[in-house]
């Protein structure tokens, strides 16, 4: 199985033929375009199915699939926003996948990582299920903790950790958390500014199946969007 995630920027549909290069069969786009306006150019496969969550339909969270996988929403509480438990599946395989687009301004605690802290402290029965990913754009990173707040960066990780779940980027790499060698996002597409706040979080039966982890390079992928998209295959 390969999963792609990709905050793409706006205009998914004029910029899909990139990520469809390396044939994904889930991908998860933050900044996407509802569905509605999702008109892909001659030649472009259109997906097996299809969830879409947001107000703006410029500008919401997209889950497609381009293989046998079907998708379900799961019981959501929508107190927090774009942090979505979707039922993956098809005749052999099940996963529960929270897509994830952290960004509430209407949160005056905190409109990142803070909705993932709550998100992941109210659906904490769940995620101690087999096979779960939390994957997408979590503008976060251990090197913008607060200590005094509590859910930082620093602290999602931990507890994910506690329930055996854990970053198949920092596992493939070996690397820590906050000392990334591999950005995906540039600040204003600018490569003197760059940043890992793109993750995925899995289980440790998924993680024992995890094949490659491969994020998109700054000259390939600043010139569709200011992030770059984060590959993983699992055998």
């Amino acid at each position: 199985m390969k999963i792609v995630t990709w905050n793409c920027n706006m205009a998914f549909r004029k910029k899909a033929e990139m990520i469809l290069k390396d044939h994904p069969d889930i991908v998860i786009v933050q900044e996407c375009e509802h569905p509605e306006k999702l008109k892909f150019k001659s030649g472009i496969p259109n997906p097996t199915d299809v969830l879409w969550f947001g107000h703006n339909k410029n500008k919401g969270l997209g889950i497609f699939s381009y293989s046998d996988y079907k998708f379900s929403r799961l019981d959501y509480n929508p107190n927090f926003k774009l942090v979505v438990p979707v039922s993956v599946y098809n005749q052999t395989n099940q996963l529960t996948l929270y897509a994830i687009w952290a960004n509430n301004p209407e949160d005056r605690e905190g409109r990142y990582v803070t909705q993932v802290w709550k998100a992941i402290n109210h659906y904490d029965r769940q995620l101690s299920n087999a096979n779960v990913i939390l994957i997408g754009d979590f503008n976060s990173n251990t090197i913008w903790d607060k200590p005094r707040r509590e859910g930082n960066h620093s602290t999602v990780v931990k507890f994910l950790e506690a329930k055996g779940i854990r970053s198949v980027y920092h596992h493939h790499f070996k690397q820590q958390q906050g000392k990334e060698k591999h950005p995906t996002f540039h600040l204003y597409r600018q490569k003197e500014k760059p940043y890992h706040i793109d993750y995925c979080f899995v289980s440790a039966g998924l993680l024992d199946k995890l094949h490659s982890v491969k994020v998109g390079s700054f000259t390939t992928w600043s010139k569709l969007s200011d992030h770059h998209p984060l590959f993983i295959r699992f055998k």
